[in-house]
């Protein structure tokens, strides 16, 4: 039973992490409306390296490229204004509030932070928040004009997503529409300033995710993890050709439905926070 539970959730995370309507959210709403046991931070954080894994192979050239200028802007300074370059320097600038939170409050991301309460109130507040951004958001800045201060509030937007139910992407793409930036420019930027972090808190929780007391083997979190991959790198490319013509309207929507339903079902006792 564990190894399908393991299936669904890496199938799971692949579907929604690119999508902004939180992984973290379902991957801790579903369980509980199954009558599985939580999966837990460690298992979650490890499973969403699959789903990285996915961007690093979609954005290969664009990673090459940035790392390629940012690496020679440190001993050539004729590359330091480099566009590229300075593309490497804003995703670790916008890395660091991530890194912060995530470590000092390490503790309650793996307890308080999943009460199922917070999570439904999330998912409606970011849903309303996501909605307004598309509402008034010019929408006409592409990357190109990405700066110091754009890439640190769209860092301060990611660390938000440490609390189930924000969704990294959602935050990120909201506070890039806030900021004036084209959707497809906002997504993207969103993917690859996941990048570090969620491979950081994806080898930071890796230990606790093979000596820890885990609902998921080894194995079954590498099964959930390969599952990730496959259906992640998928998403991305469906949500890049969507976002280029269509809104996020129908993520708000879904959102607050499910927001709403997570509270109605926690008031009822159908669900336990």
């Amino acid at each position: 039973m564990e190894w399908l539970q393991a299936l669904t959730l890496g199938l799971l995370q692949g579907l929604t992490e690119f999508l902004p309507i939180s992984s973290s959210a379902h991957l801790r709403i579903f369980p509980e409306l199954f009558g599985w046991e939580d999966p837990g931070a460690a298992f979650t954080a490890v499973v969403q390296i699959g789903t990285e894994l996915a961007v690093l192979i979609f954005f290969r050239h664009d990673i090459w490229r940035i790392l390629s200028a940012w690496s020679r802007s440190l001993v050539k300074p004729e590359w330091r204004g480099h566009r590229d370059a300075l593309l490497g320097w804003y995703i670790l600038l916008g890395t660091i509030p991530v890194v912060i939170g995530g470590v000092t409050l390490k503790d309650a991301i793996e307890s308080d932070f999943r009460n199922l309460w917070i999570t439904g109130t999330v998912l409606i507040a970011l849903g309303v928040v996501l909605g307004i951004a598309e509402h008034v958001g010019r929408m006409n800045r592409p990357i190109s004009e990405l700066g110091w201060r754009s890439a640190l509030l769209l860092g301060l937007a990611q660390s938000l997503s440490l609390v189930p139910g924000v969704s990294r992407s959602g935050a990120t793409i909201s506070m890039g529409l806030f900021l004036g930036y084209e959707r497809a420019a906002a997504t993207r930027f969103a993917f690859l300033l996941a990048i570090p972090a969620v491979v950081g808190a994806g080898i930071f929780e890796l230990p606790e995710a093979i000596h820890g007391d885990n609902q998921y083997t080894v194995p079954e979190t590498a099964v959930a993890t390969v599952v990730a991959f496959f259906v992640g790198y998928a998403s991305i490319a469906w949500l890049l050709r969507y976002v280029a013509t269509n809104s996020y309207a129908p993520f708000v929507v879904y959102r607050i439905a499910l927001g709403g339903l997570v509270l109605v079902l926690l008031s009822t006792g159908v669900l336990t926070p």
